[in-house]
């Protein structure tokens, strides 16, 4: 078999190869068989690269003393067969194929990229409360302002949307007259009833525990201390941001809604880090 034979048959085993391994994946993958066609891809392309050039390319390493300007004889009748029409035709031929293995290999290395999914796009910085939306419990049962108690915190859900990881909150009521709520914040806590994301600003664990004397909630991984009348500015602990604060209201019926979502993106600070005018 000749060299050019040699290199256009591994090209093509690894254009094989990588075709194989986008098939399938395509079909729902299987580890194994995807590194061994993987390891068929690149062992062709490599080793295709390799006999091509340690037959096909001349490139003697040799040291001469300086010659006159013309060329020797020898030299050009050398030069002209490298670039006589066969050579070239070859060469073509052979970069074309490497040309498409290539490709296919890339494409077969892209198309994991779609196991990726969507990208989140302002997904982090959006929960499902919405305008209107009913405060409702665990239950998915919607609660009335005056049957909060003032000793007590409950874990709350945006109404049909009863388990959400984000919008989760804590409803807690103290008197209206304690609160010290942020500029712009005076009607957001009807009857002294205040929800705060139930996710900690510090590395996004529960925040599950209630001080009623000194009207805190506590984060128990390491202990973010959040203050409830002045907005739940953390007092205490590595939290470094207030867990956001859920606008609430009353409808015709006395219960408690949303006037919409949360100000700020819930969870952990860094999530917003670079979207800080945007959140």
């Amino acid at each position: 078999m000749t060299p050019t034979r040699a290199i256009a048959g591994l090209f093509v085993l690894a254009m094989l190869a990588s075709a194989g391994l986008v098939v399938l994946y395509l079909l729902g993958g299987q580890p194994q068989l995807e590194g061994l066609l993987l390891g068929v891809a690149l062992g062709g392309i490599g080793a295709g690269i390799v006999i091509w050039a340690l037959t096909l390319l001349e490139a003697p390493v040799e040291s001469e003393e300086r010659h006159p300007l013309r060329s020797p004889d020898e030299v050009r009748a050398q030069a002209g067969e490298a670039f006589d029409a066969e050579n070239l035709t070859r060469r073509r031929f052979l970069v074309r194929l490497l040309a498409a293995a290539g490709a296919l290999l890339a494409a077969a290395l892209a198309i994991p990229v779609l196991s990726l999914g969507q990208a989140p796009g302002r997904a982090l910085f959006r929960t499902p409360w919405r305008p209107g939306m009913r405060v409702v419990d665990a239950a998915g049962a919607p609660i009335r302002a005056e049957a909060v108690g003032f000793d007590g915190v409950t874990t709350v859900f945006p109404d049909g949307f009863v388990g959400s990881p984000d919008g989760v909150a804590l409803l807690v009521r103290v008197p209206a007259d304690e609160l010290r709520l942020p500029s712009g914040r005076d009607d957001w806590a009807p009857e002294g009833c205040v929800a705060y994301s139930k996710i900690c600003t510090h590395v996004g664990c529960p925040v599950g525990l209630y001080r009623a004397e000194a009207r805190e909630l506590l984060c128990p991984c390491h202990q973010s201390t959040f203050d409830v009348r002045r907005g739940a500015v953390p007092v205490f602990g590595p939290a470094a941001r207030p867990l956001p604060q859920l606008p609430l209201d009353v409808d015709g019926e006395g219960y408690l809604v949303a006037r919409g979502d949360f100000p700020e993106p819930v969870g952990p600070s860094f999530w917003n880090m670079t979207h800080q005018g945007d959140a």
